[in-house]
């Protein structure tokens, strides 16, 4: 067996901790490294008080990755974080829940599903601009209408704005420190990192900080029973798209883009991201299809008309359908009381749209 830095993590993750917890399930190990027979890293502790008795927790770590074949030296370094930790809030509305978000991942075997969801549907695009966080929050407004258990998870950690697009504010809490309690609006379940943070408030990790996120996103929050979730991707085709392919078990993704050239090339990356890591695309969404002027009431194509058609139609796949470029779906998206749960025209074209997934199977 060949020694890697998951199958070292997963030896030593059930080891249980002077807490009763395990060592997988709080989150200190760090920076291991596998290599030319050796295993390092760092367990990253809260005092030295907390050292002294993680003491036979390493033992035992070092006795277990010994025993793995072709390991030679075990190396195990114990930190704390400088300066004191702050004492911990308590959970609850207007407090900071007491389960930290931004970690490392864990390990784990291949994608997982999230208990209580049928069904996990990704909105990605190749690039920022089209309105994908949009259509992610009008149609989950489109299918809750028609009747289904909908959540949206804003995986765009960068950039999170689903909580003004929907409505929501405050802070969700965390009773035990473990799980978190989604936020409801318009009949949507739904979660943000943008939720964790102050308004305005930036996000400064690397690539393993936004996979830990995005996990304990997926597996920690109380989703309760969902016919789907919606993630809202961040654009391109960088960690967290990869993250959600490898730990949660997706259904299939829609690609959302506007009609014109330079949106299409990048849509196409992002299909050929998906198709990589083995993601059924569902369809191609055209956003800002046509604007109809409501004082004369003419017709234009600001940025082109039915490219993404064409391009669903080249490719063979699916195309779910057009959604007008209005002024009201702006004003309804900075309002948080999303288009779609109106009557008009843009709300009829979310309402097709969700018809068209429920008719398909997946919501």
């Amino acid at each position: 067996m060949t020694v890697t830095r998951e199958v070292a993590l997963g030896e030593i993750s059930d080891i249980l901790l002077p807490n009763g917890k395990t060592l997988g399930e709080t989150d200190i190990v760090r920076a291991m490294t596998v290599e030319a027979g050796t295993v390092r890293f760092v367990l990253e502790v809260a005092d030295a008080d907390a050292a002294r008795a993680l003491a036979p927790v390493e033992a035992e770590a070092r006795r277990r990755l010994q025993a793995l074949e072709g390991v030679e030296t075990v190396r195990i370094v114990m930190t704390a974080p400088a300066g004191r930790p702050e004492p911990a809030k308590t959970s609850g509305e207007g407090a900071a829940p007491s389960l930290k978000v931004g970690r490392h991942p864990t390990a784990q075997a291949g994608p997982q599903p999230v208990p209580g969801v049928r069904h996990i549907i990704a909105i990605g695009s190749g690039k920022g601009g089209v309105g994908k966080s949009t259509v992610t929050s009008n149609l989950a407004v489109a299918l809750a209408k028609a009747g289904r258990r909908v959540g949206v998870l804003d995986a765009d950690i960068y950039g999170p704005s689903q909580p003004r697009m929907l409505g929501v504010s405050g802070r969700p809490a965390s009773p035990d420190g473990q799980r978190i309690e989604p936020m409801h609006a318009h009949g949507v379940t739904m979660m943000s990192i943008g939720l964790m943070l102050k308004e305005g408030e930036a996000v400064v990790w690397r690539g393993p900080m936004l996979m830990g996120a995005l996990q304990q996103l997926l597996q920690q929050v109380n989703w309760g029973e969902l016919d789907v979730l919606l993630i809202d991707l961040p654009p391109g085709t960088g960690d967290v798209q990869l993250s959600l392919c490898q730990k949660a078990a997706v259904s299939g993704a829609l690609i959302v883009s506007t009609p014109q050239d330079v949106a299409l090339l990048d849509a196409r990356r992002a299909i050929d991201m998906f198709n990589k890591l083995k993601t059924p695309v569902l369809g191609l969404i055209e956003n800002m299809s046509t604007y109809v002027c409501p004082s004369c009431g003419h017709e234009a194509h600001l940025f082109g008309h039915g490219g993404v058609a064409a391009e669903a139609q080249a490719l063979g796949l699916p195309f779910l359908g057009e959604l007008p470029l209005q002024l009201d779906v702006r004003l309804a998206g900075d309002s948080g009381r999303p288009v779609a749960l109106g009557d008009g025209p843009a709300a009829q074209a979310y309402a097709r749209l969700a018809e068209r997934m429920v008719q398909g199977g997946v919501a």
